[in-house]
């Protein structure tokens, strides 16, 4: 049976262990010889952990936008990054005219509550017009057509927004409420994190429970499963295919308002690191797996703030923060290498449009 194993393996596949075994090796070393040297204490630990873990939130969310598109369509929608950008970027201007007002200072929740909205709202409506002009006539079309639309989608998006709001850096404004922080011993974690880590956790638990409860979102699983078979079933796949656009950009609407007020800035291509690592995170976890995309986006979030120290600061690398990419798409290379269809993920089968 080993022999037979071993006979499958081609010379591609053993250059990719040889070189995600050297990685986890060198991982182990650097970790090992971090810790051992007592550099940090373990209030720097648990900082880097808290804003690790606040930043995967914002991951997560925006991951889910990617992976219930793919769930449904079987494509991915390269365009979400600037769905992600346009509402944070629209409410940027009744968060500056609030705060020129006093209102957000003296009325703070129901001042968040409307930026949280008409961000949404904005990412919800390029969300499904994306759907509704861009993707929906290529249903029936290769899987290349799509893709290459999203692309000119997300192009066409970016430089729409520049028009429309400018080309410079817009800075959110400055919430004293968020500065503050609680402590307990040497943990210590910010208003503004907790702020975004709970707001994380409601709406991923809330999706999970409109997918798991819901009319709408056993129609959605049974869509995914099989299109024809759905509609055969009575249900309208159409509709159900907006809906899903319209929850990645509901989503991909309050990460880029949590986005905002952790970062303090938004412009016309702020969505594109943040999408890559999302999308990233969407592949560690499983694309098309929603349970996945919130635990991948959480995991990367982490492991790219607590990784560079603790991976490379052993290792003698100066400056390892710097590197926080390369280990997040590292990560992603031994996921590939050791577990292709990701931590969740499962092998899909093919269905026919």
């Amino acid at each position: 049976m080993l022999k037979h194993y071993f006979r499958r393996i081609g010379l591609t596949d053993l250059l990719m262990f040889i070189v995600g075994g050297l990685i986890v090796v060198l991982v182990l070393v650097g970790s090992a010889a971090t810790l051992a040297s007592g550099k940090y204490s373990g209030r720097q630990w648990s900082d880097l952990f808290i804003y690790g873990l606040a930043l995967g939130s914002i991951y997560a969310l925006i991951a889910l936008g990617y992976t219930l598109v793919y769930g449904i369509l079987r494509m991915i929608n390269f365009a979400h990054s600037e769905v992600f950008m346009s509402g944070p970027f629209t409410a940027f201007f009744l968060a500056q005219a609030m705060e020129k007002s006093g209102f957000l200072q003296h009325n703070l929740v129901v001042g968040l509550l409307a930026i949280f909205f008409l961000a949404m709202a904005v990412s919800t409506s390029v969300a499904v017009l994306l759907e509704r002009i861009a993707y929906r006539p290529l249903r029936l079309a290769p899987r290349l057509v799509p893709l290459i639309t999203a692309i000119g989608a997300s192009f066409f998006l970016q430089y729409f927004f520049r028009g429309l709001y400018g080309p410079n850096i817009k800075v959110y404004p400055e919430i004293e409420a968020f500065k503050a922080s609680i402590q307990v011993g040497d943990f210590k974690v910010t208003y503004i994190q907790t702020f975004v880590i709970v707001t994380a956790a409601l709406m991923m638990g809330g999706l999970h429970l409109f997918i798991q409860l819901t009319r709408t979102g056993k129609a959605m699983r049974a869509v995914s499963e099989d299109k024809q078979a759905a509609a055969l079933m009575g249900i309208d796949v159409d509709r159900i295919i907006m809906v899903t656009f319209a929850l990645g950009g509901l989503l991909a609407g309050a990460a880029g308002v949590l986005y905002a007020l952790m970062f303090k800035q938004v412009y016309y291509i702020m969505g594109f690191i943040p999408s890559i690592k999302a999308f990233t995170a969407a592949v560690l976890g499983g694309i098309g797996n929603v349970p996945g995309a919130m635990l991948g986006g959480i995991f990367l979030g982490i492991a790219e703030s607590v990784g560079p120290t603790l991976f490379l600061d052993g290792l003698g690398v100066p400056a390892p923060q710097g590197l926080k990419d390369a280990i997040a798409f590292t990560l992603l290379v031994l996921v590939l290498i050791f577990r292709p269809s990701g931590i969740l993920g499962e092998k899909l089968t093919e269905t026919k449009a």
